[in-house]
Order: C-alpha cells, then structure tokens, then sequence
C-alpha cells in the first residue's frame, strides 16, 4: 500500500473520530466539544490505524 494511501486513510479515521466525538459530546452534555479533546481523541484513533495499515502492509511494526 502506497505511503498517501495510508495517509489518506488515517487522515480520513481522525476526522470520523473527531466527529463522532463532537456528536456525542454535544449529545451527552449540550455543549460543543472542546478543540483540545476533540484533537486528542482524533490523534488517539490515528496511531492504530496507522499500524494496523502498516501491519496489512507487511511492514514490520518497530
């Protein structure tokens, strides 16, 4: 798999992540999610993707 191809698809998993928080935040507490926490969870949901990308691959993870 291309290196802009897993880009693209951990990118596309941040934002997903970054969303479904915000709508369950605002649903949970009738508020906006912070920026902070929306960032954190979209970066948290980043690095297994990305490693799992890099696993199907058949790059060995290090």
């Amino acid at each position: 798999m291309a290196l802009w191809t897993r880009w693209l698809i951990t990118l596309a998993a941040m934002l997903i992540a970054s969303v479904v928080a915000g709508y369950l935040w605002n649903w949970m507490f009738n508020a906006d999610i912070p920026s902070y926490l929306s960032g954190l969870v979209g970066g948290a949901a980043a690095v297994p993707v990305w490693e799992l990308l890099k696993r199907m691959d058949g790059t060995p993870a290090s």
